[in-house]
């Protein structure tokens, strides 16, 4: 086949998978050629990560240098390196997790297990006992697919109203300074250490990053004691991005998203919160729903006019002056606040952008070119009125991708992490 030089790196992967896809078995579904391609492509070819993105937290860091970490190099998660490991100690025992923005925000919500008695570093009266006592008791359950859920007796907008002053006093205090991420990197609040060899398969990768709900995963040489890469769904899905007018992604990509089945759950299911509601009502919920995101609704409850996602918290956290001047903070208010702020420091971001949408007879080349150019993990779907009807994640187009072949993983899950309700393992 003879082709243009691809224009990137991870051009280079779709001109690969070009080529595998010409000479597979013709009696496969377009759907199993994909599945065949991907299971022939090892992980060490994926693109190497910008090196500011191969980012390792200390585990004597503090909630609030990792925060910093996080927000500083804009990303959304990070190993967390044992620091009393050996210096030639190999990467099983040098990284004990990864710490995610949203586990900073599950940890320092759920310390209402420790605050009425005043256990675990949150003494009565501190900031977090107090936002334990606004937020209410939390209760955990394991569900029959394994996923841990949570339950507050507190569901009210104002068990989640706090004062513009109350993220300044609870980052200036003692407690968030000094804990260490280390500390707390048992708690199933974290995610997993789970790696990828790099002669794992890029169908593994893609089955990890979609239907086993892994946001980013480290890649690393058996008997190394580094990590050579991080791949991510975003990085997953610019490399489809690249891949536009081959011949292979252009006979999926053309597919309409409701001819893939998107989005995927039915518009009555959208979780999503009402501009004055407290904003971390919304934290609160993608919490509670397990979503990393949701749309701020108008007065009307029908149309988006933001989003916010869970790697928002930072702006609680790391720009905790810019609330003040609320008495409480409402959704529009955090959006407000969390707009001007950024474009009083001229930063780029997501942020700025009004919320965008699509319909559902768009193809999905159109939402994958899209999502890459703006940088953002999710889409609403609306209808001729622009009413949001659904969300579409970077997770969503992963999943339509491949699919996971029976037993595919065997017991390798045993005992990491949760598996699906609809696994086939």
């Amino acid at each position: 086949m003879e082709t243009d030089s691809p224009r990137s790196p991870e051009a280079a992967i779709g001109h690969r998978v070009e080529d595998l896809w010409e000479i597979a078995q013709p009696q496969l579904s377009p759907s199993e050629k994909l599945n065949s391609c991907f299971e022939d492509i090892p992980v060490a070819s994926f693109p190497r990560a910008h090196p500011s993105q191969v980012i390792e937290i200390p585990s004597d860091a503090s909630l609030a240098d990792t925060v910093e970490t996080l927000s500083k190099n804009k990303i959304l998660s990070a190993p967390i390196r044992n620091v009393d490991a050996p210096e030639d100690a190999s990467w099983i025992d040098k990284y004990i997790g990864i710490v995610e923005f949203a586990g900073i925000a599950m940890w320092l919500l759920h310390q209402t297990d420790a605050s009425p008695n005043g256990t675990a570093g949150s003494a009565v009266g501190s900031p977090v006992a107090n936002l334990a006592a606004r937020l209410g008791s939390f209760t955990f359950r394991r569900t029959s697919s394994g996923r841990v859920e949570t339950t507050t007796d507190s569901e009210s907008d104002e068990a989640a109203s706090v004062g513009g002053s109350f993220f300044e006093t609870l980052t200036s205090s003692e407690f968030y300074k000094n804990t260490k991420v280390g500390d707390i990197s048992g708690s199933f609040r974290w995610a997993p250490f789970l790696a990828l060899q790099t002669s794992d398969t890029f169908l593994t990768m893609l089955l990890l990053l979609s239907k086993y709900r892994m946001k980013s995963l480290p890649v690393v040489d058996m008997g190394g004691d580094h990590i050579e890469n991080i791949i991510t769904q975003s990085s997953v899905v610019h490399m489809l991005a690249e891949c536009a007018g081959l011949p292979w992604f252009e006979s999926w990509g053309t597919k309409k998203l409701c001819d893939l089945g998107l989005p995927l759950m039915k518009p009555y299911k959208l979780v999503k919160v009402n501009e004055d509601q407290p904003v971390l009502k919304a934290f609160q919920l993608m919490r509670e729903k397990g979503v990393g995101g949701l749309p701020v609704m108008d007065t009307s409850g029908t149309k988006a006019i933001g989003n916010i996602s869970i790697r928002d918290v930072q702006y609680l956290l790391a720009a905790p002056k810019i609330y003040k001047q609320y008495r409480t903070i409402a959704a529009k208010d955090f959006l407000t606040a969390v707009r001007h702020h950024l474009q009083e420091q001229h930063e780029a971001s997501p942020f700025l952008h009004d919320v965008i949408t699509c319909k559902r007879d768009d193809a999905i080349k159109d939402i994958i070119l899209k999502l890459d150019s703006v940088k953002i993990h999710r889409i609403y779907v609306v209808d001729d009125k622009g009413n949001a009807e659904g969300v579409i994640t970077l997770r969503d187009i992963i999943s339509k991708l491949v699919h996971e072949p029976r037993h595919y993983f065997g017991d390798f899950f045993d005992g990491v992490v949760p598996l699906p309700a609809n696994s086939t393992v």
